[in-house]
């Protein structure tokens, strides 16, 4: 049943040969590397808003100055992004770029930041998706965080580890009619501006103080809530391989596509907000004003907010797409753990989905899906990446000198003086409002990365297998197997288990521990009538009615008597019940037991099951 359930939710496991099958055309790509990117103008302009619209301070005609200068550095990410994804055809982006030029630490630091931001783009796109569903139908809001859980483990999770192919074609069509939506908005808007006879600024959006250190702060921190909007940039560099050939060109030609559509919504969306002169509501957001202001509460009115819904949603899907591949590249080079690098049934990299569906809902639980809290440690994790990346590529660009390379570093080093600039703004302007706690879970990661290092490299050292010559080639002595078999009461769990145990040794130690004397007598008998091989029966008094520390040191005393070469193996005879909740109406000890003996040394641990049948 169990089985049946898993191939209706998963699907059929995959062969390797049908790896190629699952790799995406450019407009797949698209859909699938770019639903993050394109979703944030859900939010990030309203961010803008929220923090110039401060009571009492004339900022909000900063907006326009603020959401020109996140474009324009949208457009330096981009050029340095397609040259990160050429450089490094085997995907990994900004850690790959680091790994080969810049050394460890800067590299590592690069895949703590991905690491947080993409777990981020999870928490908020889900979030703002939700908080989109809230605004149409304000009666969901005191259900917000388990919607959030419904879509994420449910849907996202199930739909993912259904594999890169089957996740394209489900997400595809939600991303092309939200970009096709926000477009008819963009265009019904600016009709409605340049047909009517309303300034195209009003005077209360274009009102403002003159720049002085207060309002400059105030901008910097708008910039720096906008910037969310370009997270996602990354992911196509991330995941050059998951392209059908050629990988690289079609990579880059997708990205090209991916920054036009968003820098020309950011830019259409931000003026027809400036000129509404829209300003933040509690539970509705902007994108929402805005379409009420353009086409009313009409079918286009919910066709954006739905079509805005799934994209948000689906915005969760880059993170799916980017996260899982850069853990297995971190795994195949030893800093994560070595399972996250295995591919599952349906070729996807299951366990880095689970993983990171983990930490996400985690998330959402912690800040009751709250997008305003989630939003302030977005971005710094990203600009890390950003700035890490682009300065390997300079080291890249003078190490490769190619014709023309002195132009593509000075654009990378360009690049990387701005998005570093914008990493101290983050961190300076968002540093109380949560951008601490990404500062202090980046050096933390790196320090998870170095032990799971070094486990790995100290496991390696004391696995190895030296090959020895001839001359130093020497037969060990050949050691014997005393075998230690726990025994509550003769039944025929442990006819079975003394069977097996004649069949690895002659010197068999069969041992009760009795809680008391009459106890130990019903079972000396039973085992004296029982045994026919005549197998002594050791029984070991504890009248404190402790069961496993008896046994335990028992065996520590075999251990000082055996030889070096002699291996002592404990089996425990143990039943295995025929429903799962029939477990629950008996005691672990068996369990309890093999889980202790297995932290000592020179001890072999096997139990010998017997299966239920009713």
């Amino acid at each position: 049943m169990m089985r049946l359930i898993r191939r209706l939710l998963i699907g059929r496991p995959l062969h390797n040969r049908e790896m190629s099958h699952e790799r995406l055309p450019k407009w797949k790509a698209l859909a699938i590397f770019s639903s993050d990117a394109l979703s944030s103008v859900g939010y990030g302009p309203e961010m803008i808003a929220m923090t110039l619209a401060v009571p009492g301070l004339l900022a909000y005609g900063y907006f326009g100055p603020v959401a020109i200068a996140i474009v324009l550095l949208l457009a330096i990410v981009t050029i340095s992004y397609v040259q990160v994804a050429r450089a490094n055809p085997g995907g990994g982006g900004s850690y790959s770029v680091a790994i080969k030029n810049l050394g460890e630490l800067p590299a590592l630091t690069a895949a703590a930041s991905l690491f947080a931001d993409y777990t981020l783009t999870v928490a908020v796109s889900v979030s703002s998706g939700t908080a989109a569903l809230i605004s149409a139908f304000p009666s969901l809001l005191p259900h917000e965080v388990a919607i959030d859980l419904i879509v994420l483990l449910m849907i996202l999770t199930i739909i993912n580890m259904r594999g890169v192919r089957e996740s394209s074609n489900i997400f595809a069509a939600p991303t092309y009619l939200f970009i096709a939506g926000i477009f008819a908005l963009i265009a019904t808007g600016f009709w409605q501006v340049f047909s009517g006879s309303d300034p195209l600024i009003p005077a209360a959006a274009a009102a403002r103080q003159p720049l002085s250190w207060g309002i400059l702060f105030l901008c910097l921190r708008a910039f720096a809530s906008g910037c969310s909007s370009m997270t996602g940039v990354e992911a196509i560099s991330n995941g050059v391989p998951m392209f059908k050939e050629p990988e690289v060109h079609n990579a880059a030609t997708t990205t090209y596509w991916m920054s036009s559509i968003l820098g020309f919504m950011l830019l259409g969306i931000s003026f027809l907000m400036i000129h509404y002169h829209l300003l933040p509501e509690e539970n509705t957001t902007l994108l929402s004003s805005l379409a009420e202001n353009i086409f009313g509460r009409n079918v286009i009115y919910y066709y954006i907010q739905i079509t805005t819904m799934l994209v948000l949603y689906l915005a969760a899907n880059t993170a799916y797409n980017g996260l899982p591949p850069l853990l297995s590249i971190l795994a195949r080079d030893g800093y994560m753990p070595r399972y996250l690098g295995f591919r599952g049934e349906r070729l996807s990299f299951s366990n880095g989905i689970l993983l990171l569906s983990l930490f996400a809902a985690t998330l959402i639980v912690v800040f009751a899906g709250s997008v305003e809290h989630l939003i302030s440690l977005y971005a710094i994790g990203v600009f890390l990446s950003f700035t890490i990346a682009q300065t390997g590529m300079v080291i890249h660009w003078r190490q490769v000198q190619d014709a023309g390379w002195h132009w593509r570093a000075a654009i990378n080093g360009f690049g990387a003086l701005i998005t570093g600039t914008v990493v101290l703004v983050i961190a300076i302007t968002k540093f109380m409002f949560g951008a601490w706690i990404v500062l202090i879970f980046i050096p933390l990661m790196i320090s998870i990365f170095r032990k799971i290092k070094h486990h790995y490299a100290d496991m390696a050292d004391q696995l190895h297998l030296p090959m020895p010559d001839g001359a130093s080639l020497q037969i060990a002595p050949r050691g014997k197997n005393i075998v230690v078999m726990p025994v509550a009461s003769p039944t025929i769990i442990v006819a079975e288990t003394l069977k097996y145990a004649q069949a690895i040794s002659d010197q068999i130690y069969a041992v009760h521990i009795a809680t008391d004397e009459e106890s130990a007598r019903k079972v000396r008998d039973k085992w004296l009538k029982w045994n026919p091989e005549k197998v002594e029966l050791v029984t070991i008094y504890s009248p404190y009615r402790i069961v496993v520390q008896p046994l335990i040191r028992y065996i520590e005393k075999l251990e000082m008597k055996k030889r070096p070469e002699d291996f002592i193996t404990v089996l425990i005879p143990e039943f295995e019940t025929l429903r799962w909740w029939h477990r629950l109406l008996h005691n672990q000890t068996g369990w309890i037991l093999r889980t202790l003996l297995i932290l000592k040394e020179n001890v072999v641990v096997s139990t010998v099951p017997y299966h239920l049948k009713k």
